[in-house]
């Protein structure tokens, strides 16, 4: 499906082009984030009309549900982008905020909420539906971390829109994928003895992704007149030291060993999360700052518009297993790697044809394979995660140690499904920039480099029987410093690239000739 530069036509739950014209039309902003990948499904079960508001549409393309919603071109930050998004928009979904790069980044967010509210009220939307992060009672603004200081004020900001808000409040999100869970999951398995920070005394109440989720679709039901913040947790309120313990015990893990001290401040905290879990530091400080202060709801009015279903709220335990079990059987929809980092580049492939050109780093390898196309594609799209890159283990290690020492993601956020990928999806410190199922798989790197670089990875057939593998690595330097990189490891490169595509082309044969079964 072609994604038109401002915005796909309606399409029915057929995929067939029609506006069936029944439920609430709803925009969504952060369709391919960790929250927002997982409402939309639920806002179409409820029989709403969904429309995606993205930077590049593209990304939703392989996204289940992508056949059953509209997409519009756009961007918050610029506010010439927005009215056609909110055409016929009833209530708009406003799940984007920065994670911190750079020292503007509160400016930023400030002034993409200013626009998305103005273009809100210009188009007539009668709701907005934020999610925010819960604030210590009795702490000033001014005293919080930059980032909770930021959602709060974009709250505040939304709800002086003129268009009626519902800012919803959560801690700690408890969910196979999130930031919080993944930092829970490895801080507890990884260490049986920690020397912990003092923060893990901080009582915290955290929910599970599933209530989150019922929340915020029911808060399309809202009053007219409502227009304020809730607090949002689950039943349980708990230290983190007591949130590690608890989830070793669902997990079958030994009792941990927690030891806290005082000295671990946010910062090294953050640095130490950071090599002990997928979560890069620069997601860690926030998520580490947050849990400062007791987060503890202070009131529970959401339950009047939303209320505890049947079977009741989702207890902490019972998240853990929820969570568990999905990742267990490979059914993680989104992951907290599911949205952009902040600063990748975005810059055109340089084969492209509007590619703006300069200089150009190109290795290409190309094998013939003496196996079946198919065979040479599975090892293709089975890259990264617990495979690996299937040459020089220790040279892919220290790139991603080196990356994460510089506040970069590194190699540990793995993949989302251990098979098959989709476009968007982060693959180690790649992103999947193009997937043709068979044939081509292009990743961007988002690791830190002075320049933006890929790698492509293609399978076709062969001209006598086979498969031909070619694979390309392609930087395109930034300055004196990209041109040093890029020449500092090219003695390397018949190591790790040719390396790669020898032992590609081998575990393709060693494929074709297993037996069936």
């Amino acid at each position: 499906m072609t994604d038109s530069p401002a915005g796909d036509s309606p399409v029915d739950d057929t995929g067939t082009g029609t506006d069936t014209g029944g439920g609430t039309r709803i925009l969504v902003t952060g369709a391919t984030g960790y929250i927002g990948g997982r409402l939309v499904p639920e806002l179409l079960a409820a029989g709403h009309r969904v429309r995606c508001l993205a930077r590049d549409p593209g990304r939703l393309r392989d996204l289940p549900w992508r056949g059953l919603v509209e997409s519009a071109r756009g961007d918050v930050t610029r506010p010439e982008t927005l009215p056609a998004a909110f055409e016929g928009v009833e209530v708009a979904y406003y799940l984007v905020h920065a994670l911190g790069t750079g020292p503007s980044f509160e400016q930023r967010d400030a002034d993409a909420a200013r626009a998305f509210g103005r273009a809100a009220a210009a188009a007539g939307v009668r709701r907005i539906v934020y999610l925010g992060g819960l604030v210590p009672a009795g702490v000033p603004e001014r005293e919080l971390s930059p980032h909770l200081r930021s959602r709060a004020e974009v709250g505040r900001i939304l709800r002086e829109s003129g268009v009626p808000t519902a800012e919803l409040r959560a801690a700690v999100i408890i969910g196979s994928g999130s930031a919080s869970f993944e930092m829970l999951r490895h801080l507890t398995e990884r260490l049986p003895v920690m020397v912990t920070p003092s923060w893990v005394r901080t009582r915290i109440q955290p929910i599970a992704v599933r209530d989150v989720l019922r929340h915020l679709v029911d808060c399309v039901r809202l009053p007219p007149e409502v227009n304020r913040s809730f607090d949002v947790g689950g039943p349980d309120v708990l230290t983190y030291r007591e949130m590690m313990l608890r989830y070793a015990r669902v997990a079958g893990l030994p009792r941990r060993v927690i030891v806290p001290v005082p000295v671990l401040t946010p910062s090294l905290s953050s640095h130490w999360v950071g090599l002990v879990t997928p979560v890069p530091s620069g997601l860690a400080r926030p998520l580490v700052e947050s849990l400062r202060y007791e987060v503890v709801c202070g009131e529970h009015d959401i339950l009047r518009f939303s209320p505890v279903p049947p079977g009741g709220a989702t207890g902490f335990d019972e998240a853990v297993r929820l969570a568990l079990k999905r990742i267990r059987d490979a059914d993680v929809s989104t992951r907290w790697s599911s949205a952009s980092l902040p600063g990748a580049p975005s810059d055109p492939l340089p084969s492209d044809p509007d590619w703006a050109g300069g200089s150009l780093y190109e290795d290409d390898r190309e094998l013939a394979v003496d196996v079946p196309p198919a065979a040479l594609w599975r090892v293709v799209e089975g890259i990264g995660g617990e495979n690996g890159w299937y040459s020089f283990p220790l040279a892919w290690a220290l790139r991603g140690w080196l990356d994460r020492l510089v506040g970069g993601v590194g190699l540990r956020r793995g993949r989302r499904d251990p098979a098959r990928l989709r476009v968007g999806d982060s693959l180690d410190f790649w992103r999947v920039e193009e997937i043709e199922p068979g044939r081509l798989l292009r990743l961007r790197a988002e690791m830190r480099l002075p320049g933006p670089a890929w790698l492509e990875l293609r399978v076709e057939p062969g001209a006598e029987g086979g498969a031909v593998y070619r694979q390309r690595a392609l930087f395109h330097p930034r300055g004196l410093a990209g041109h040093a990189y890029w020449w500092s490891i090219a003695p390397f490169h018949s190591v790790v690239f040719g390396g790669m595509a020898r032992n590609i082309a081998a575990r393709a044969e060693q494929y074709a000739a297993a037996p069936a079964g």
